[in-house]
């Protein structure tokens, strides 16, 4: 999808979030005159790329010339507070809001907003910095078709977009994708230590879990085969692999009800933070 509308995008909040996106939407062909950059401690990649392409960044807003037609929000939740009110003066009518923050509501945001404003919550995940994320979001009744699709845009340039119908399930999308990248990291971690525990030195059982995990990811990523099938391809009967799933697979206390209830944890404590 390529970044064409009109008008300009804010982008408050150049991080690692923020700044993933920047780097897409400049190699989607986005106009660098449109993009504006709010950021008071502007550094690393963000910097390079601002003074690279001649983007405008500043610790705040200055006049406007017209009202942007996006404002992406992705400043840390705990400095919300501070910045979007005063951000939120530069929303126009047709401006639509879209929020990379975790646990901010819709509902938060339109407090400071002008009655009708389009609001669309986000939630990508760190693999955006590879443009291999994937965003689950929700929009507001006043989002209209071509402000979604506004959003989409901006979004697809580091990955997959995932629209949810309901506010309620972005607690869910964050506890499966946007922390799912640390169970995969935790799962290259325990079988490098399960390696160690066979017999491997540290840094081959490593260099052997990291390739595994990755090149599976990959495999699953462009096999048009669903993960089932693909397990259940590796899996020769009465083999070693059927050996070590029928321990990840028992009853009661197999890996998925591990994860199950992990995802849940996660979830509930989303639903805390959010309140």
């Amino acid at each position: 999808m390529s970044l064409k509308f009109d008008g300009s995008v804010v982008l408050a909040g150049a991080g690692k979030m923020g700044g993933a996106l920047l780097a897409g939407w400049l190699e989607r062909g986005l106009d660098p005159a449109r993009v504006i950059i709010q950021e008071p401690d502007l550094s690393g990649a963000a910097l390079e790329l601002a003074k690279a392409h001649g983007i405008k960044a500043a610790a705040s807003l200055g006049p406007m010339s017209a009202p942007p037609a996006v404002i992406v929000v992705a400043v840390k939740p705990q400095a919300m507070d501070n910045v979007f009110p005063t951000l939120a003066k530069a929303a126009g009518p047709e401006t639509v809001i879209m929020s990379i923050a975790a646990g901010k509501t819709i509902a938060s945001f339109e407090r400071d907003l002008p009655a009708g404003t389009a609001v669309v919550r986000a939630m990508p995940n760190t693999p955006a910095a590879i443009g291999r994320g994937i965003t689950g979001a929700v929009a507001n009744s006043r989002t209209s078709p071509a402000q979604k699709d506004i959003c989409e845009s901006l979004l697809r340039a580091v990955g997959d977009v995932v629209w949810v119908s309901d506010e309620s399930h972005i607690d869910a999308v964050t506890a499966v994708s946007g922390s799912g990248p640390a169970y995969v990291f935790l799962l290259a971690e325990a079988l490098t230590q399960a390696g160690v525990a066979a017999g491997l030195d540290a840094a081959t059982a490593s260099r052997l879990a990291c390739a595994t995990v990755s090149g599976a990811g990959e495999l699953l990523n462009q096999s048009k085969l669903d993960p089932a099938t693909l397990r259940q391809n590796v899996t020769s009967p009465g083999g070693t692999t059927a050996a070590a799933l029928a321990v990840l697979m028992r009853d009661g206390d197999g890996l998925k009800e591990l994860m199950t209830e992990a995802v849940l944890a996660a979830l509930k404590r989303g639903r805390e933070l959010g309140h």
